[in-house]
């Protein structure tokens, strides 16, 4: 969808009144703006506005430029600091809903991390099959676009784009434009760091101190929790998160390591009851050709039964699988869902023996209908089987709250880009290597300040809903989670209010 294909869509979607009094220029760059109080047009767009937000919803799109470049930003909840926070999305089905879904996220996700940030989301409609080249000019262009809103907003990278990007963006706008940069710009990069992945393998590590609570509960009262060293895990998403957790378990000492005892990616999934060998998956994965099918190919899986374990070409076979732990880290909102229809990965009645899962990809959205299929979901599974199920916003934060620190520990005014310089890589490249000690000093700074905010907070997080739920036998999962987030949310408005 390139920007008159947008165009389309948008004209088709909004009554004219709201196409002709919100639609502004700047240059070429075209911005169609809507507020919370534009219901109508908003929920023509498939958005449903309520209490939180969106503040503002900007469709995009660049009519001049050599390359056409268009998408969406939005920003839904400001009430607790600004800017926001959140990702940019890459990829040919962005949609205002899609983004809005992803911006609400946030909102919670930042609130119940602690940060001071409201949440916020952005899209470019694009393949996601361009060359690097084209992919970088694609990038550039949209940060051009978001130069309007880099007060309210700063990006972070999300599916389809990555730390790089980020450099790009604040080599447009400034370093206080975008967040998860390179450590060459004082940054704290989240896929550099495994950040996210470092969190989730917090969350799965405090689980196992805090599940023996739940025994009070019916649907728990048979839980035998392993020591660390005697969990088995499965990993759906080989990825940035995925792997990277894997890793993480395995520096983890002899006696306490988890045992990865299945993983999947798009090519598919690989298990072994007595444990995958994470290093030699974890190169396949760095070097790009993908860690199942390359580790598939090697040892010769699928022409019969070897010591190194099974492979299969579906990737959601992976969760017919038993294991102590899922991490479902793959870019599959509904991973499990209770019949055939929809685009989830297994049926509540085929998935495997778990006793938590530990949500490590995006699977919050506010629209009533998912929230009902999340909630009949929860029934069967935790409710019903007993499986804790610990919430993507609660658990997920790591990314974020380690990209915040590029806030939270200022950039000195002296390591600021100098505005003659923004928007030429090679004079950005070259202020930035006379300055190279100084910002790596920085990032060390900023990735100090955000291992102890993330494994506080995360922690925290897992007790408080591991309480909540022991306390109140009725309650969901996704329901314990968001009334703690809204909590961290109202506290975080009154002492933004204060202040």
């Amino acid at each position: 969808m390139m920007p008159e294909a947008m165009k389309c869509l948008l004209r088709e979607s909004l009554p004219a009144p709201a196409w002709e009094r919100n639609l502004s220029e700047e240059g070429g760059r075209r911005y169609l703006e809507l507020r919370r109080d534009d219901e109508p047009a908003l929920r023509a767009l498939g958005l449903n506005p309520d209490d939180l937000g969106p503040s503002l919803v900007a469709c995009m799109w660049d009519e001049d430029g050599d390359l056409e470049v268009g998408g969406f930003l939005v920003v839904d909840n400001l009430e607790v600091g600004t800017p926001s926070m959140g990702g940019i999305r890459l990829g040919p089905d962005i949609v205002p809903k899609v983004i809005h879904d992803l911006a609400r996220g946030m909102t919670l996700k930042n609130a119940a991390a602690g940060l001071p940030y409201g949440g916020g989301k952005s899209g470019i409609v694009a393949s996601r099959d361009l060359a690097r080249a084209e992919h970088d000019d694609l990038v550039r262009g949209f940060a051009r676009l978001l130069t309007r809103y880099r007060d309210i907003y700063n990006p972070g990278p999300d599916v389809g784009t990555d730390d790089a990007d980020m450099r790009t963006v604040a080599t447009e706008n400034g370093l206080d434009a975008a967040v998860s940069k390179p450590q060459e710009m004082g940054g704290v990069g989240i896929d550099e760091f495994g950040c996210a992945a470092g969190g989730v393998v917090i969350a799965l590590e405090t689980a196992l101190e805090e599940l023996p609570k739940l025994r009070r509960l019916p649907q728990f009262r048979d839980l035998q929790v392993p020591a660390p060293g005697e969990t088995t895990v499965l990993i759906q998403g080989f990825g940035a998160v995925g792997a990277n957790a894997a890793m993480i378990m395995q520096g983890w000492p002899e006696g306490r390591r988890p045992r990865v005892v299945g993983i999947s990616d798009a090519d598919g999934c690989l298990t072994c009851n007595a444990g995958l060998p994470v290093p030699e998956l974890f190169e396949h994965w760095l070097s790009g050709r993908g860690a199942v099918l390359a580790y598939a190919l090697e040892h010769g899986l699928g022409k019969g039964p070897l010591d190194a374990g099974t492979y299969s070409s579906s990737a959601d076979d992976l969760l017919r699988e038993s294991a102590f732990a899922l991490i479902p880290a793959s870019p599959v909102f509904d991973y499990l869902g209770l019949d055939d229809e929809g685009k989830h990965s297994c049926t509540v009645d085929r998935m495997g023996g778990w006793r938590v899962i530990v949500e490590g990809a995006n699977t919050y959205s506010p629209a009533p209908e998912v929230r009902f299929r999340r909630a009949t979901m929860e029934t069967a599974v935790y409710a019903q089987r007993g499986v804790l199920i610990l919430q993507d916003y609660l658990v997920n934060t790591g990314g974020v709250i380690f990209a915040a620190q590029e806030r939270l520990v200022p950039t000195p005014r002296e390591l600021r880009i100098p505005a003659d310089r923004l928007g030429n890589a090679d004079a950005v490249a070259e202020w930035l290597g006379g300055n190279a000690v100084a910002f790596r000093d920085l990032s060390a700074r900023r990735a100090e300040a955000g291992e102890k905010w993330r494994r506080e907070a995360i922690s925290r997080n897992v007790r408080e809903v591991v309480d909540l739920l022991a306390s109140e036998p009725g309650l969901l999962p996704s329901a314990a989670a968001q009334r703690l987030s809204l909590v961290r949310l109202r506290a975080g408005q009154s002492a933004a209010s204060a202040a």
